[in-house]
């Protein structure tokens, strides 16, 4: 594996045009916390970016049973056609939000980096990955996806410096922000519900100290209920998500749907515990959530499109020389707003016409 030379040259001066490692191609390597929607989507949307800019050859991703990221690696690492990039076939690692497994891997994962040096770019989806690889025990190139809030998870130092220069993770720190102000503009609630998982990566999930901060700001109490997400146990999972919803309806005038881990799945149960009590939501993770029955979101589909671009140019800089650390790493997904207008008559919702023209 060749060293990348450090370009110091203005970000649109980083050409992002495929080119080979010295006559061959680039590895690429990845690892995830576990299983999680999101991760499926995310790195779809790269596949679809690198295609666009030509480091792949466009082909129909075909849909994988589940949306497995692994199905969906072995697919990229026997079919993606490019004469630029690999997807290494033994390159795929899945902790399975086993907190043992996870430190075997991490540690396999390091050492490969180290002393085996076959990998050229490590894609580290999720929070648990970014976590696990944001460090100095390693120099390899390491792209940090699908992490709510990758400076509170203390992933990189702020968003303006990843603080290693072979760190990159992409986050847009005001998104959460900006749907809680849409969410109070809307609604005016006074006691906000929120699940989430206490601990580090839960709080960095659920943005809880940004929503404490609008709390002292806007002036509304926040109702909390603790769940169980970070384990390999996904039926208890679940059912630590569905009691705290039974509990919160009952104390809240209005809930925050809270990305926790692989969630996806109940949330047509959540939708339906809080709409029978009539009480507005807003999905943190977007527009699928509210076409299972939840009220409002941002559009997601856009965003995804938008992401996947942004996510292979970084890719390709990267490749073609610059550091990491060099490349921005803010991304701000475009501000659609998403609306069930089931939901809103069945819990008595209208909302004004001004605020529709204005985020629709």
């Amino acid at each position: 594996m060749s060293a990348m030379s450090v370009l110091a040259l203005a970000q649109d001066e980083i050409s992002t045009t495929p080119t080979q490692n010295n006559g061959e191609r680039w590895r690429i390597s990845y690892y995830q916390g576990g299983d999680y929607i999101d991760y499926y989507k995310s790195l779809s949307a790269l596949i679809g970016g690198l295609m666009e800019l030509g480091w792949l050859e466009h082909a129909a991703i075909p849909k994988q049973e589940d949306e497995d990221t692994q199905l969906l690696w072995e697919w990229l690492s026997k079919n993606a056609s490019s004469p630029y990039i690999e997807f290494v076939d033994d390159g795929y690692y899945n902790g399975g939000w086993d907190d043992a497994k996870r430190d075997s891997l991490r540690n396999d994962i390091t050492e490969r980096l180290v002393q085996e040096d076959d990998i050229d770019l490590l894609i580290a989806m999720g929070t648990w990955a970014g976590q696990d690889l944001a460090n100095n025990k390693h120099t390899t190139p390491t792209m940090v996806v699908s992490t709510s809030d990758p400076v509170g998870a203390k992933i990189i130092k702020s968003i303006d410096d990843s603080g290693y220069d072979h760190v990159h993770a992409h986050a847009d720190p005001l998104l959460y922000e900006r749907q809680i102000r849409l969410f109070h503009e809307m609604v005016d609630f006074k006691r906000l519900g929120v699940a989430y998982e206490d601990s580090l990566a839960g709080r960095s999930y659920a943005a809880i100290d940004m929503i404490e901060k609008l709390g002292h700001e806007l002036g509304f109490d926040i109702v909390r209920c603790y769940v169980e997400m970070d384990v390999s146990d996904q039926e208890l999972a679940d059912q630590t998500v569905l009691d705290c919803y039974q509990k919160l309806v009952e104390q809240a005038d209005a809930i925050y749907v809270t990305v926790q881990g692989d969630d996806l799945g109940v949330i047509p149960q959540v939708a339906s515990i809080v709409n029978e009590h009539a009480i507005p939501t807003f999905s943190q993770y977007g527009s699928e959530e509210v076409e299972y029955g939840l009220l409002l979101s941002m559009s997601s589909s856009a965003g995804l499109q938008a992401l996947g671009l942004f996510l292979a140019e970084t890719m390709a800089k990267i490749f073609n020389g610059a550091k990491p650390r060099q490349l921005p790493q803010l991304f701000k997904a475009p501000p659609i707003l998403a609306i069930n207008l089931e939901t809103a008559q069945l819990i008595g919702f209208i909302p004004s016409a001004d605020l529709l023209s204005r985020h629709g």
